[in-house]
């Protein structure tokens, strides 16, 4: 078997084939004719001396050894693209353009940095926020073409591909005159204070309303207001309690007094782009920024394993 016979067309098709089922919607995917994609998945198994697809009336299905062989394809495919994109990047990249849709906490905190790394190694793209009030609309920005990233909470949908960025913890948020709290909070503690409640309507004000009506001894609500300085400010005026993630509570007034939950809350935040949409250059860059200062990140961290 000569294997540095195969040709990256075949892999193309073997990988449309196995991911829509059938020869004909391979085909319009890779713009070629059936007979075309027939020719090259003959040709490669011929190569490869094995069966790597079942053909039948109701379409095409792997074999055994077919599954590894596409698994292999596909990282084949993924280095290629990889090397693709580190090569426009080197060339440089003019005036690119990164579009982020982000809720308020993320667009505040998580992207300035991001945008200063892109910019300095590529001061031509340009990056435009749009904020929204929660992430099913970052993710509507996403599927409309409105935006090329976005920032959301993870598990994202399976229509979406995604890098986690950061685990945010919730936080009881307390007024000045509270005793200071090591560690968690109590419910029974917790249940002393007046509930200063968020509502956004979206997954943070729903995780935290699910945890409240499982405790044993939840706060009552008191107040409900729908910003998060709102609640911080009535805090700082000893009005009550608020609860909210860390990310969106900072920075926290130096008055204010935290600590945990008696139950840990957390959420996952991401990057997501439409899996099947094209993504420029720019994209890329951010994608890659977002790699970089993770490692760089990680390195504070953990210095031992970089010396």
């Amino acid at each position: 078997m000569a294997i540095e016979q195969i040709k990256l067309s075949q892999l193309r098709a073997l990988v449309a084939v196995a991911d829509r089922g059938n020869f004909s919607e391979a085909a319009l995917h890779l713009d070629l004719s059936q007979s075309a994609i027939s020719h090259a998945i003959a040709a490669l198994e011929e190569e490869l001396g094995v069966r790597l697809l079942s053909r039948g009336r109701y379409g095409a299905q792997p074999t055994p050894i077919g599954e590894r062989i596409i698994g292999h394809a596909r990282q084949v495919l993924e280095v290629l693209a990889a090397m693709e994109r580190d090569a426009q990047l080197e060339r440089g990249l003019g005036e690119g353009r990164i579009r982020i849709a982000t809720f308020r906490s993320a667009a505040a905190h998580l992207i300035p940095p991001l945008i200063a790394r892109v910019q300095a190694r590529w001061p031509g793209v340009t990056v435009t926020i749009t904020e929204v009030a929660d992430v099913e609309r970052v993710e509507q920005e996403l599927r409309t073409g409105r935006a090329d990233l976005g920032f959301t909470e993870l598990p994202a949908p399976a229509e979406f591909k995604t890098w986690e960025v950061m685990r945010d913890d919730y936080v009881v948020l307390l007024p000045p005159t509270a005793p200071p709290i090591q560690g968690a909070i109590s419910w029974e503690q917790l249940s002393r204070y007046p509930l200063i409640m968020v509502i956004d309507n979206g997954s943070c004000e729903i995780k935290l309303r699910q945890l409240l009506r499982t405790s044993p001894q939840a706060p009552k609500i008191a107040y409900e207001v729908k910003e998060d300085s709102t609640a911080l400010g009535m805090v700082s005026q000893g009005l009550g309690v608020t609860i909210m993630p860390r990310l969106a509570a900072e920075p926290v007034p130096t008055e204010i007094k935290t600590c945990g939950l008696p139950q840990r809350l957390q959420r996952v935040i991401g990057v997501a782009v439409v899996e099947e949409m094209l993504h420029s250059p720019a994209v890329y860059a951010f994608l890659d920024a977002l790699q970089e200062q993770q490692q760089a990140e990680a390195a504070l961290r953990n210095p031992q394993d970089h010396s």
